[in-house]
């Protein structure tokens, strides 16, 4: 009988230990205060304490990037998607008034390609930095038969902490003012709509981009997800944010729901700055204003909930944010969305 080897099965174990030894170096340069030990121990160490909280709560998120892999994976562009995959953790934990301690990922593969691994963990590294988190651990998977070739899906986890009395949402009322934070596009939701759209235009992905001509159309729907722990860290410990959703799937619509108390909802009022890859999504697929604002982020990454605006946005402003005064708290139920039609005209 011939001897079988775990690679003739389509498992290569030394692609694996080179990864490892690939990203060492990336792990430790996001290294910060808690973490205990390095990447190599079957559990990652980190102490609270040495971290400087004194009754924390923890706070944890997980997340992935959807099918805009798909569009990774088809264009070779693999640098922003680890990128998105952290902020699509994190961004979910400051808006609870946590701090985000570290992060953990998870790559499964059909067929190991070490370089782009590398690339999309380096994005991952990245996104940690951006965050303040530390990358302390993860999981590669090499799962031929699971997975199509070089195919590769992404799964991230986060773990923050806040001391107990700051935890949000806290003392949303009626009368307070709703900022915009501005998005970069896109971002990672919605793009199985975005695939079905450019499908019916015909373009490449290494065609020009109609909404965005200096990039490739490949190149500018993958921009990555934006950041926003440290604004909006700075905004909370400055007693200035009473509430914050980031929106994601579901939209302004479904997301800004989830941190009003019962009994309140919010009057919105458009336009506010919208990238132009909405309008051209808009009128490429003949999407409805309604779908589109339930669909995607439509310029608005993260929605905040202030007492006083005018220092709110000063203290954003200092930390390199560009905010809009967006709408406004109100007695009632639900989201009203006032002249919703310019925004993709």
């Amino acid at each position: 009988m011939n001897s079988l080897t775990y690679r003739q099965a389509g498992v290569d174990i030394e692609a694996g230990d080179r990864l490892v030894e690939a990203i060492k170096p990336l792990a430790k340069a996001t290294t910060r205060a808690g973490v205990l030990g390095g990447l190599g121990g079957f559990g990652a160490l980190f102490d609270l304490r040495q971290a400087g909280f004194t009754d924390p709560v923890l706070v944890s998120t997980t997340d992935g990037v959807g099918t805009k892999l798909k569009i990774a994976i088809e264009t070779g562009i693999h640098s922003g998607v680890g990128i998105d995959l952290v902020a699509m953790c994190v961004n979910d934990l400051v808006v609870q008034g946590a701090e985000p301690l570290f992060f953990l990922d998870y790559f499964a593969t059909g067929a190991l390609d070490v370089q782009a691994a590398r690339t999309v963990i380096a994005g991952i590294a990245e996104g940690c930095l951006r965050a303040g988190c530390a990358l302390v651990g993860g999981e590669t998977a090499e799962m031929p038969g699971m997975y199509h070739g070089g195919d590769y899906d992404l799964a991230g986890f986060s773990v923050g902490a806040a001391e107990r009395g700051s935890l949000l949402p806290r003392e949303v009322a009626a009368g307070q003012t709703i900022l915009g934070l501005p998005s970069a596009g896109i971002h990672s939701n919605g793009f199985s709509l975005v695939r079905k759209i450019i499908d019916l235009t015909g373009l490449g992905w290494d065609e020009k981009a109609p909404f965005a001509p200096t990039l490739t159309l490949g190149a500018a729907v993958m921009e990555p997800t934006r950041i926003y722990v440290k604004p909006l860290l700075a905004l909370h410990r400055a007693g200035l944010l009473q509430a914050c959703a980031h929106i994601t799937g579901g939209g302004l619509p479904g997301n800004l729901p989830r941190v009003l108390p019962a009994g309140l909802g919010a009057i919105l009022k458009a336009p506010w700055p919208i990238p132009p890859v909405f309008a051209w999504l808009a009128q490429q697929g003949g999407v409805a204003p309604a779908e589109m604002l339930r669909v995607f982020n439509c310029g608005v990454g993260m929605a905040l909930v202030v007492n006083d605006p005018l220092a709110a946005i000063e203290v954003l402003r200092t930390a390199g944010e560009a905010p809009f005064v967006m709408g406004r708290i109100v007695a009632g139920e639900g989201i009203v969305i006032e002249g919703q039609d310019e925004l993709f005209s």
